[in-house]
């Protein structure tokens, strides 16, 4: 079994463009922790069912101060004399024909699963000094637990060596403190990572538009949502590495839920259908879109209301968005605009001014939230809700800087059994949502490219439908 076999392409891996942006994200991240060290795992593979995995993906910090896809594989930046940090990147090695895994192992072995970078080409790849994996246990012991910090929850090895240090050692308190850097540090993105969500964007623009395309292949089907997701899906696969979250393709009644994932319900002529989407890229960075399209081509007048609310509601909000402004202020533009359709519209018991109190215990505060739900906007990148371990005040209590992504995705949700409103009502949901990205003087719609208003969507609809 182990002759026979043509001679090794020994050829090293070129630099990946990542590289100067990864070294530099490093250097930052030392700069917060300039005495200790710093323990960083990319996550291991899960099981799907008895000896199937789920498809890997690396922890997002990871990825982020690293560019490396690879399972099991674990950063740690050691502080030096100089005051800087030496990064070492420990990770599995090749399982090629020159070990027995190559033959037997299922899971990681190159005859099983394909050729995979080891330590050269990863080092040359990505401009790190990597090791082999068998040397992490010794590398982790090494360490000082009093001055080491870990991100913890993606590696059981990494969890378990640090559990048996004292309990004078890295407590949760300190490595909690870690991943609110990390998520902070990632708050603001650099060049490369905006040209990365553009891609991203880009290819969820054409799967969208495939979607419409698809439309009445769809309507043809007991489960078209399934259709519809499934054409979305193919895009994300071909464009990118998958979709950044669990589709959401919700027609009828079914688009008052947020968070439809089953996707498994007829998509019919005359209901609307919201789909909330994104491509991930190969970068694995996200897009976050949604758009709510008459199945039939063209708006009823009452789901035309429902639109043009939400759609004012979200243009109040990108209006809103600049440096300086706090985070909160496209959310609130969006809200008063809604606030006031519902009063206008006789289904807010309260005045407007009443309702927008932010004061959970003032009279009236938040009523108009039973039809609006969520809030309006979360940042965007490696994951599609980014930075969810930053501290309040850098997130959600403070301003917008130039380089930071955030959705803005208002929508109105009349459930089919609320009986606070019309019978004609009930059922219609609709949201909203562009990826916006703060500039130094306003901001960039950066799906602009999908149409937005009830006229510009049935414009394009009837176009798609003209192709096909």
């Amino acid at each position: 079994m182990a002759s026979g076999w043509a001679p090794v392409d020994d050829t090293v891996a070129v630099r990946d463009d990542c590289a100067p942006y990864t070294t530099k994200r490093r250097s930052l991240l030392a700069t917060r922790f300039p005495t200790e060290a710093l323990v960083i795992p990319s996550g291991g593979l899960h099981v799907r069912a008895n000896d199937t995995d789920y498809p890997f993906r690396p922890g997002s910090d990871f990825f982020w101060l690293t560019g490396c896809h690879e399972p099991d594989a674990v950063l740690i930046l050691h502080p030096t004399a100089a005051g800087d940090h030496d990064a070492v990147l420990y990770l599995a090695d090749r399982s090629d024909r020159s070990s027995s895994a190559f033959y037997t192992d299922r899971r990681y072995g190159e005859l099983w699963v394909g050729p995979r970078p080891g330590v050269r080409e990863t080092t040359a790849a990505l401009d790190i000094e990597c090791r082999p994996l068998p040397e992490l246990p010794e590398a982790l012991a090494r360490l000082a637990p009093a001055r080491t910090r870990v991100v913890r929850g993606l590696d059981a090895r990494v969890d378990r060596a640090v559990s048996r240090w004292s309990p004078t050692g890295s407590s949760a308190d300190r490595d909690a403190a870690l991943a609110e850097v990390l998520s902070e540090l990632r708050l603001v993105k650099d060049d490369f990572e905006i040209a990365r969500l553009d891609e991203a964007v880009a290819a969820t623009v054409l799967g969208f538009t495939e979607c419409v395309g698809e439309l009445g292949r769809a309507a043809t089907l007991p489960n078209g949502e399934r259709w519809l997701e499934g054409t979305f899906w193919r895009r994300a696969r071909v464009d990118g590495n998958d979709v950044g979250y669990g589709s959401i393709v919700a027609c009828g009644p079914h688009a008052t839920t947020l968070h439809w994932v089953r996707d498994d319900g007829p998509v019919r002529p005359g209901d609307l259908a919201l789909l909330d989407m994104g491509v991930e890229g190969r970068s694995l960075y996200t897009a976050d879109v949604t758009r709510t399209l008459p199945v039939s081509g063209r708006f009823s007048p009452l789901q035309r209301q429902v639109h043009e609310v939400v759609y004012r509601a979200q243009q109040a909000g990108i209006d809103a968005v600049r440096p300086g402004a706090a985070f909160l202020d496209p959310h609130r533009a969006a809200m008063r605009v809604i606030a006031q359709a519902l009063h206008d519209w006789g289904l807010l018991p309260a005045t407007v001014e009443e309702s927008l109190n932010e004061d959970p215990k003032a009279p009236g505060a938040g009523l108009h939230r039973r039809y609006t739900l969520h809030s309006t906007s979360h940042m965007l990148g490696l994951d599609v809700h980014d930075c969810a371990q930053a501290r309040d005040e850098t997130y959600r209590d403070a301003a917008l800087e130039a380089g930071m992504v955030l959705t803005v995705e208002p929508g109105l949700y009349f459930q089919p059994d609320d009986l606070t409103v019309p019978p004609e009502l009930r059922g219609i949901g609709v949201r909203i949502e562009d990826d916006i990205l703060v500039t130094p003087d306003g901001s960039r719609n950066m799906s602009a490219a999908l149409a937005r208003s009830a006229d510009d969507v049935e414009k394009w609809m009837a176009g798609e439908a003209a192709r096909h």
